[in-house]
């Protein structure tokens, strides 16, 4: 079940050169997703000093999820921009935004130092964050596309195994810090090492985009554009793909942020050691890093959709047992075991999705299409799961209670991939 790629020019640029470009951005806004989510407890004590811990953690995870608000205007403004202006300065742009709400963490003073404006600080640095990343996967992932038109599909596999790294980076960090920094050091001053680290890619980032060249199937019809024709075309014409594009996005990004959050809930309802929930997000970070782009590239031959929907399917079967087995059996061994099973279904599952994404909007509107489905989604499915899950918990009492979440999800994205299926006549 495969879906046809656009026809294309060719480009001399290697095609390394070309993923790593278009790549860079979206491995930061990554690695600072994983580390904010990873270091909730210690941003909690440092910036949202409460009286109750619990509200702290519930006030860092909502401004966690808050951000993501923000980012289907990000799409919409970014997105738009690449369609009419080109992939290359939005993406340079999108990059540049990023490092600016990365430094203000970097900088940002305690609330035992500056009291309310600790949080506010903070909330205005991911939204700004979130602003960025609304528009760097809908213009990064038409780059690789566009430029590999032959290889999309293990092509644009490298926007989620830039996620894995990213993922796995920051949890080597967390790893390493945990276990060689005091506790009373990490919830001082050391939480911020990780966004340090993450800071100093942004240059480097910047630099790799500013020499990468034009799509010419971007190019072409770029000259030809009317100002703002991408979002009304998209709002006119193609809502329904957009609404299958955040159907298609639900359960990755779901199980995707639920994995980045469980350091979070090996911690506070395991009651396993710190270091724990990172040593096995490690494990899920190379699990991903390596399953992605093989997914990817066996569905450029058998078809995107013959290997989503099994990988669907196992998610939604198994998710339950999987916490259940944690909850029963609270130690690293088990933790481990799950997140490599957790990486594995999402890795085969979102290996191919971004070149499926990509292939259903034409090349005029496909970075603000791509854009807007990819952020709405992530709102809904993504950026609230860690405070979904904590509020769940919290509310039933049980502690399997993140499962049904993601259950809810894997049906969604299943629905979706039988849509698109069915609208394209894919076989």
């Amino acid at each position: 079940m495969s879906i046809p790629a656009d026809k294309a020019t060719k480009q001399p640029m290697g095609a390394t050169r070309i993923i790593v470009a278009a790549c860079v951005g979206n491995a930061l806004e990554w690695y600072d997703i994983a580390v904010y989510s990873f270091f909730a407890v210690y941003i909690a004590k440092a910036f949202f000093t409460n009286a109750d811990p619990a509200v702290s953690l519930v006030l860092t995870l909502g401004t966690f999820g808050v951000s993501f608000l923000i980012r289907p205007l990000g799409a919409l403004v970014l997105g738009s921009f690449a369609d009419r202006a080109g992939r290359k300065p939005a993406l340079t742009l999108s990059l540049g935004l990023m490092v600016v709400g990365t430094l203000l963490i970097c900088i940002m003073p305690p609330y035992a130092t500056i009291g309310v404006l600790a949080p506010i600080g903070i909330l205005i640095a991911r939204l700004i964050q979130g602003f960025a990343a609304g528009g760097e996967f809908g213009s990064s992932t038409a780059l690789m596309v566009e430029h590999l038109p032959g290889r999309r599909g293990f092509a644009a596999s490298w926007q989620f195994a830039s996620q894995a790294m990213s993922s796995l980076l920051a949890a080597l960090i967390g790893t390493g810090l945990t276990t060689l920094m005091s506790s009373e050091d990490l919830y001082s001053w050391g939480f911020r090492i990780p966004f340090i680290v993450g800071l100093l890619v942004g240059p480097v980032g910047i630099y790799i985009r500013r020499h990468v060249p034009e799509p010419a199937e971007s190019a072409a019809v770029i000259s030809s554009r009317v100002a703002g024709r991408p979002v009304r075309t998209v709002f006119a014409r193609q809502k329904l793909l957009v609404l299958l594009v955040i159907g298609v996005l639900a359960v990755t990004t779901c199980l995707n942020y639920m994995i980045t959050y469980i350091p979070t809930y090996a911690i506070k309802t395991l009651h396993l050691p710190d270091s724990s929930g990172f040593i096995a997000t490690i494990v899920a970070g190379v699990v991903l890093l390596i399953v992605a782009p093989i997914a990817g590239h066996y569905s450029d031959r058998i078809g995107q959709l013959t290997i989503m929907l099994p990988a669907a399917g196992l998610i939604l079967v198994f998710i339950y047992p999987m916490f259940a087995w944690m909850v029963a059996w609270p130690v690293l061994a088990v933790l481990l075991v799950v997140l490599f099973f957790m990486a594995l279904f999402k890795g085969a599952y979102y290996g191919p999705m971004a070149a499926i994404m990509a292939s259903i909007f034409p090349p005029e509107t496909r970075a603000t299409g791509m854009a807007l489905g990819y952020n709405v989604g992530v709102t809904i499915f993504g950026g609230f799961t860690p405070l979904v899950a904590t509020w769940l918990i919290n509310t039933t009492g049980n502690d399997m209670a993140p499962s049904f979440w993601v259950i809810f999800a894997a049906v969604v994205s299943t629905v979706s991939l039988i849509g698109i299926w069915k609208k394209l006549g894919a076989r």
